[in-house]
């Protein structure tokens, strides 16, 4: 595929071919937003190449950047001045994560030497740190030039390794040797091992100032952060499809790209992944590394030696140098996550750290939603946005996103749980803890006494057995709830930072696997046997487990994490501001059942410190519409100006006469289509549904796919279609298939459906494809690719609006009436919100069809209420344009017939 440069304005795009019209556009539009340090929502159909124009597009731009401020470093080093006058260029000059600026106010009555001296240190103390920069980028390039041009130095260090990693075995195992001789001379020790289990000595921040927290590296100074684009994506497989794109691009060879992901999706090391937990997983990682760097803390270290004592383990894959070959590995190549783990084995490196420590110097970030959308994960990654470009691909559900990660909720059985645990980690280590460590747990015992009780319940009972007096949901602001739960006196900030630091539910992950298997005969096993069928009679749905020790290695199911880790994250919510979430208290019939949830209502508070921080960012995505979303819950909730905003939408790459969109108001017997609540489930209402499809399947040849409102929805019609006849019609023209509620059984249905409309094409006969009955907000509505034949119809039943009997929709529409100004002549914005939130979902469906520049399809909306102006207004612009409302069914058919019989026809 040969490359093609393509000019725009004056810039220079390279794309792998020529381009459409609209990806010009789109690459010329995004290089003003981020030149110009906008925020930009663009909208660009599947199938019109939205990934290619983002890659060259933004790295085009960041080309350009990048050799603007090298000449300008250039000009400064040669002259060795500082322009004052204005800053204009100043920026330039510094890099990403700089800050200070030489034009600094002073004070007033300064006098001019002491003024000019300060200028000249600042311009002297500008052109070091340029000069520095200046041969940390020339000895990168120089050692990735030489990785690139020599491969052998890859291998050579690979030996020198094999030989260390040879050599620290045979010696492990001559100390593992004389360690058993010695042991059978020595009586047993009950207490060996559990040292990991105590609680280090707690210090809170007053004591121990800003000393850091337990995942910090040190391994020397931090690199500088040059200017780069984070590109995050919802998913792992669309993250690896665009790396794909990178590397068929113009810039596959040149561009420093670092994919990140979790140590669940990176980790190498056998015996930390069969953990399973992700929580599991990044607390035994973070402890291996305290191990490998033997920080103790002051009380270890004033603790008195046993003559033997267990060794704790290291991770083979945590060594610097490793980490250093690893980084440069990959930033020598572009590489996806199955790739990079692929490298880490090779290098015997840990994939999850040699990716960050590539990060400074990479230019191209690729990493998943959560990742940069939560801080405290985007700190744990060593992300810096300060300057940064930011690209969000895929970002229709993105207020769902941000909603979704920072909500959290707790299950009474949960709660119960934590509290009979700690209580009795408490009693088996309390003499041996610090008098700050017992009272912090027993600030979260106290915590998890007063949640089981707002829920109605008691921590001292069974919550399996308890049946609740009061049921029903509730919704509390945080105020209302500390207050009720009596906690309001309780410091959470505090509480969250000693979770945090001490690893609490680490340590009680470990009590419970030491002492929820067979113990050994002392005084204390009468009170943990009953603490382990306690724990077991939580868990009534788990089979009878074996108690051979995990030691053994035999394979097992992921273990789950202490409920106290899910504990955490509710107790981090009710931090958050009181107006900008809600606590919902769900009773059920049993405690076990009931839950507390702390719902976000303002995700806008977490999105605002990304866009205050970063230079430019983008919210990208194939279907935006209704776009005043994005407008308004998040940006400007979050404090951006309208006049940074910029919007782009292009049309689609296809024909205009290759899609034909319908609104049908009425079904063959002249029944009116109106989807509501009240009279979707009339038995003429399915009767007529059955109709349509059995006249639309007469003339459509391929793949027709019909989604519903909701699974329940979509079994009552399937029922009643089948005690009709109307199921067996429909089986003479199309095979049946149906959208399974479990995500593991969708690859197969999708095959076979896929292997049906094949074999139909080829054999000819009565049955000309398949009809899939799907639902809207389902595993097919989104992501799957319904392309040329798979897809020639899609079919929308009514219309897919949230219920809005849901206490959480209410409350998010009260408090978007309480917060958002109403536009003259528009509906309140909560009343918006539920209009969105169904058309998005319509938009996510029916954009299944359409994939590539030749392809075809009819898109089949029945409800009348789809011709409404105002709801029509929220189609993407390419289906908009073109749709046809039908208010009867007869000019609808005939509409049907003639498209696809035109297009059936072989050009």
């Amino acid at each position: 595929m040969a490359n093609k440069t393509q000019e725009v304005g004056g810039i220079h795009f390279p794309f792998p071919f020529t381009p459409y019209s609209i990806q010009k556009d789109f690459m010329a539009e995004l290089y003003q937003v981020l030149e110009a340090g906008k925020i930009g929502i663009f909208e660009s159909p599947t199938g019109t190449g939205k990934s290619l124009s983002l890659i060259c597009g933004a790295l085009s731009w960041l080309r350009d950047f990048e050799q603007k401020k090298h000449q300008e470093e250039a000009r400064l080093l040669e002259t060795g001045t500082v322009p004052l006058s204005d800053g204009q260029e100043q920026p330039l000059s510094l890099s990403s994560s700089c800050e200070e600026t030489p034009d600094t106010l002073r004070p007033v009555g300064e006098p001019d030497w002491v003024t000019q001296f300060v200028q000249k240190k600042e311009e002297r103390d500008l052109v070091d740190r340029l000069k520095e920069e200046q041969v940390r980028r020339k000895k990168r390039e120089e050692r990735l030039q030489q990785i690139r041009q020599n491969a052998q130095l890859k291998y050579a260090a690979k030996r020198v390794r094999q030989e260390e990693e040879e050599m620290e075995r045979v010696l492990r195992l001559s100390r593992e040797a004389l360690a058993a001789g010695a042991a059978a001379e020595l009586p047993e020790q009950p207490a060996c091992g559990e040292e990991d289990l105590v609680l280090a000595e707690y210090e809170s921040d007053e004591e121990k100032g800003a000393a850091g927290g337990v995942d910090q590296d040190e391994d020397g100074p931090e690199e500088e952060h040059v200017t780069k684009i984070y590109y995050c994506s919802r998913t792992h497989s669309q993250l690896a499809q665009f790396v794909h794109e990178v590397q068929r691009s113009p810039f596959g060879k040149d561009t420093r790209l670092v994919s990140l992901g979790s140590r669940q999706n990176l980790c190498i090391n056998e015996d930390v992944k069969t953990l399973g937990s992700a929580q599991l997983i990044n607390d035994r990682c973070m402890e291996m590394q305290r191990s490998k760097r033997g920080k103790k803390s002051r009380a270890e270290e004033e603790k008195p030696k046993r003559r033997k004592q267990e060794r704790r383990a290291t991770c083979p894959f945590y060594g610097y140098e490793q980490l250093q070959l690893l980084r440069d590995q990959v930033l020598v190549g572009v590489k996806d996550i199955e790739q990079l783990v692929a490298l880490g084995k090779e290098a015997r490196a840990c994939p999850y750290y040699g990716s960050r420590s590539a990060i400074p110097a990479a230019q191209l970030v690729v990493l998943p939603y959560q990742m940069l959308l939560h801080a405290a994960t985007r700190q744990a990654a060593g992300i810096q946005l300060q300057g940064q470009v930011v690209l969000i691909d895929e970002a229709h559900n993105l207020i769902d996103t941000l909603t979704g990660i920072h909500s959290a909720e707790v299950s009474g059985s949960q709660l119960c749980q934590a509290h009979s645990q700690l209580l009795q980690y408490m009693e088996r280590y309390g003499k041996r803890l610090k008098a700050k460590n017992l009272m912090y747990i027993k600030q979260i015992l106290y915590l998890l006494e007063k949640f089981v009780t707002v829920l109605g319940g008691n921590t001292k009972q069974n919550p399996n057995t308890q049946s609740l007096s009061q049921t029903g949901t509730e919704l509390k602001t945080i105020n209302d709830f500390l207050f009720e739960s009596q906690i309001d006196n309780i410091n959470l900030f505090k509480v969250q930072r000693y979770c945090e630091r001490s690893m609490v539910s680490r340590k009680l992950f470990g009590f419970t696997e030491r002492y929820g298997t067979v113990l050994a005969p002392s005084r204390e096993q009468p009170k943990l046997a009953g603490f382990q069928h306690f724990l077991q009679s939580l868990q009534p749905t788990v089979t009878q487990t074996s108690v051979t020790p995990v030691e053994e290695g035999e394979a097992r199911v992921p273990r789950l994490a202490s409920p106290l880790m899910h504990i955490e994250s509710f107790l981090a919510a009710l931090t958050t501001a009181n107006q900008d979430g809600r606590v919902i208290v769900s009773r059920q019939g049993s405690l076990s059942q009931s839950s507390l949830k702390f719902l976000l209502l303002n995700p806008a508070v977490h999105f605002a410190q990304v866009v205050k921080e970063c230079r430019a960012v983008v919210i990208a995505g194939g279907t935006m519409q209704p776009v005043s979303d994005f407008r308004e819950q998040l940006l400007a909730c979050a404090g951006v100006e309208a006049e940074r905003v910029v919007e782009f939408s292009c049309g689609h790459v296809i024909p205009p006469d290759n899609i034909l969109p319908l609104v049908i108001c009425s079904g063959p017997s002249s029944q009116q289509l109106e989807f509501t609540y009240q009279k979707r489930e009339l038995p003429q209402m399915m009767d007529e549904t059955g109709r349509i499809l059995c006249n639309l399947c007469t003339v459509v040849s391929g793949g027709v796919v019909c989604f519903f409102p909701s699974y329940e929805y979509q079994r009552q019609v399937y029922a009643h279609w089948d005690k009709s006849g109307l199921l067996a019609r429909l089986a003479v023209k199309k095979k049946i298939f149906q959208e399974p509620k479990r995500a593991n059984q969708v690859e197969q249905v999708l095959m076979e459906y896929s292997r049906c409309i094949k074999c139909c094409g080829q054999a000819g006969g009565t049955v000309t494809g398949a009809l899939l009955l799907s639902v809207v907000g389902g595993k097919m509505s989104e992501g799957i690719n319904f392309s040329d034949n798979l897809g020639r119809c899609v079919v929308m039943v009514g219309m897919p609006y949230p219920n809005i009997k849901s206490p959480e929709l209410q409350e998010k529409m009260a408090y978007l009436d309480q917060t958002l100004p109403r536009s003259p002549g528009q509906p309140p914005p909560g009343k918006a919100l539920v209009e969105n939130l169904c058309m998005k979902a319509v938009n996510q469906s029916i954009g299944r069809a359409i994939r590539h520049q030749k392809d075809f399809a009819s898109i089949v909306l029945l409800d009348q209420r789809y011709a409404r102006p105002p709801i029509l207004g929220k189609l993407p612009a390419w289906i908009r344009d073109r749709v046809q409302v039908k208010a009867t069914f007869g000019p609808a058919f005939a509409a049907m017939r003639k498209f696809h019989r035109e297009k059936s026809v072989p050009s």
